[in-house]
């Protein structure tokens, strides 16, 4: 049987995929275990997945880590899954280096706990002159929150009179987003078979195909990277046209 590798058209990859990890927890709690083991496991589907973007020429791989409604769960999982977000990103700094992967980041980074918001601006520095894929987290993240800022931020430039409210069109409110220096992504994929956008990006998704898969986000490794690629160029992008 074939690998969807060997169908993959090279000349026509999405420059930007984002992917929604689901599933960490049903896939542990169907293993007898709790949510944290799911999250540790999913580290391994990040590495994968990283390296198969990176190995194949996908220019920008947005995963979704942590939403600002994650800060309501309870807080132990919180402080686990902030205790291996700052394990993971001081352990993989030297492979991503090695890959040649910059790390960026989106989000109320400033929520952070000081000593996951310094390891992260610590690998961020000393990955920003990889110029092979870019590996972007979404931390604190979420999209009504990313927009809410920006209006704010624009009402304040208008008031100062750094911008007059007749240069307010979408090129403009988009320099105002996190996302001001990233391409829109041309996949979002969503495991663990939910079919949702979970306030993920909603403005530059617009005209972004979107890819639900059944498979638990521990479980996922790069072949199920490339049937979504695969699958995605077997679509026709009219983008309204």
């Amino acid at each position: 049987m074939s690998s969807y590798i060997e169908k993959i058209d090279k000349s026509r990859l999405p420059k930007h995929i984002a992917i929604i990890m689901d599933g960490n927890g049903r896939w542990a709690k169907e293993r007898g275990y709790d949510r944290i083991f799911g999250h540790q496991n999913g580290v391994t589907s990040v590495r994968e997945t990283t390296e198969a973007a990176a190995k194949i020429g996908i220019e920008y791989l947005t995963l979704y880590a942590f939403s600002t409604e994650n800060w309501g769960r309870p807080q132990s999982e919180v402080d686990a899954l902030m205790e291996l977000l700052i394990d993971t990103i001081e352990k993989e700094t030297p492979t991503l280096n090695k890959n040649n992967v910059r790390l960026l980041a989106i989000g109320d980074i400033s929520r952070l706990p000081g000593n996951a918001g310094e390891k992260l601006q610590r690998c961020i520095s000393q990955t920003a002159d990889n110029t092979s894929l870019s590996l972007v987290l979404a931390l604190s993240y979420s999209s009504r929150w990313e927009i809410t800022n920006a209006l704010k931020n624009i009402c304040k430039d208008v008031s100062a009179g750094k911008i007059s409210d007749k240069d307010i069109n979408e090129e403009l409110i988009s320099t105002y987003l996190t996302t001001n220096s990233i391409p829109d992504p041309d996949l979002l994929i969503r495991t663990s078979g939910e079919e949702r956008i979970s306030n993920f990006l909603l403005w530059q998704i617009a005209y972004t195909e979107l890819y639900f898969t059944e498979t638990h986000w521990p479980e996922f490794r790069k072949e199920n990277l490339h049937e979504a690629i695969y699958k995605f160029q077997q679509r026709e992008r009219r983008f309204g046209k």
